[in-house]
């Protein structure tokens, strides 16, 4: 088995639901020892989220995998004292509360960083760690909707819609794990000291607005919804079939787009001066789209991919989750994976990404039972004793955890 890429990084999360830990799990995907902190009183929500089976959610299997779990209580004293102890064994601490959450029970990075001058304190939250909205209370979906997204998606003539996932906390956490790397790096490499990464999720969105800025500052254009296509790039849209079925076409490419017009039985179009470049075609969108969805209409979904397949042209249709689970491109890549799950048996999950020739990812195991690490990370990491532990049980700092060893 080859090395991971982060082996040898330790990580405390201590955040909960998406954005954090989902940062965490690309960590410990990737080889990081990453500790879970949760709270004694049932653990991360989504634990309880969505599907759940034996009562434990499906999606907790994902989303915690390769994660060691133990439950601390962060409101009493002797809880932020364990804490403090782990932050000065740690390289990274990850966190999602509301800014000043944390100073309030004396674990903040200024106060933390005292202790360890090399740790990096990723933080995550709706508005970030300063600025007049830093104390709102913000989610995902509030990040998508301030960053710009919410006001993209769907049709000119229906009220705004979303993506079907968490997109704002997903997108958040990438960066968390980007800006972490960073400051791995800049403190191994010559200053020692770790940093704070201060990520928003109304601004992790924003930065994917593409040139929406720059038009409105020096044009004073607005992006509006506009369903299926993307203003400014043709062809590119969504066209129905004569089965009812969709397909996705993006030609906008000025080669791509004359061998569609080629394929769909318009040749003369390919060398047509007002359709030579992505700026003149788009100024006939409209007329290209219809032409294009008039040759869909008359062919079946299978027949439209497999034309465009053999013209080089873009061009998927749209995949349900079945869809996925039965393609044969999903499962050569290895990202429809089976594991085994305690009281459930085999559980299909995604697989990892991305693909390191020589240092990559896999899934070592599913998402831990409620504290079930407590033990292993007090003792090996922290060196305390059984009585210790004991102690810490029976005041209800760390919860009683049904499958301890009284070894």
């Amino acid at each position: 088995m080859k090395q991971k890429a982060l082996t040898g990084l330790r990580v405390l999360e201590m955040g909960q639901l998406i954005a954090g830990p989902s940062a965490g799990r690309l960590f410990a995907e990737f080889g990081a020892e990453v500790i879970k902190v949760e709270s004694p009183k049932g653990g991360d929500p989504i634990r309880k989220w969505r599907v759940v089976e034996n009562g434990t959610s499906l999606w907790w299997y994902v989303q915690a995998r390769n994660k060691k779990s133990i439950t601390i209580d962060l409101r009493k004293a002797e809880g932020q004292e364990i804490i403090r102890g782990l932050a000065q064994e740690v390289d990274i601490i990850i966190e999602n509360f509301r800014p000043g959450t944390l100073e309030k029970w004396g674990i903040g990075y200024e106060q933390l960083k005292e202790l360890n001058p090399r740790l990096i304190m990723v933080r995550i939250s709706g508005y970030g760690q300063d600025g007049p909205y830093k104390n709102k209370p913000g989610f995902g979906s509030i990040g998508e909707a301030m960053g710009g997204l919410r006001y993209l998606t769907g049709y000119p003539d229906r009220p705004p819609t979303r993506v079907g996932i968490s997109i704002g906390d997903s997108i958040s956490s990438l960066y968390a794990v980007i800006g972490a790397m960073m400051a791995v790096y800049h403190r191994d490499n010559g200053s020692g000291q770790g940093q704070c990464v201060d990520v928003a999720l109304y601004e992790s969105i924003f930065s994917f607005m593409e040139s929406m800025l720059p038009e409105f500052d020096r044009a004073g254009v607005i992006r509006e919804r506009t369903g299926s296509t993307l203003p400014g790039i043709t062809p590119s849209s969504t066209y129905v079939c004569k089965d009812g079925k969709y397909v996705v076409i993006g030609a906008n490419g000025d080669g791509i787009f004359k061998r569609l017009m080629v394929t769909i039985g318009l040749p003369e179009y390919a060398d047509e001066p007002r359709f030579e470049n992505n700026a003149t075609r788009s100024e006939h969108a409209d007329h290209l789209d219809e032409c294009i969805e008039n040759w869909t209409k008359t062919l079946s979904l299978g027949e439209v991919l497999k034309m465009l397949d053999e013209s080089g042209v873009p061009a998927g249709s749209i995949y349900s989750i079945e869809d996925i689970v039965n393609d044969p491109h999903y499962q050569a890549r290895g990202m429809i994976r089976e594991v085994e799950v305690d009281g459930i048996g085999k559980l299909k999950v995604p697989g990892i990404v991305p693909k390191l020739s020589e240092t990559p990812g896999d899934i070592d195991w599913v998402g831990p039972r409620l504290g079930q690490h407590n033990e292993e990370v007090l003792k090996d990491t922290l060196n305390l004793s059984n009585e210790d532990i004991e102690a810490l049980i029976d005041q209800g700092i760390i919860g009683n955890v049904t499958n301890r060893s009284r070894n």
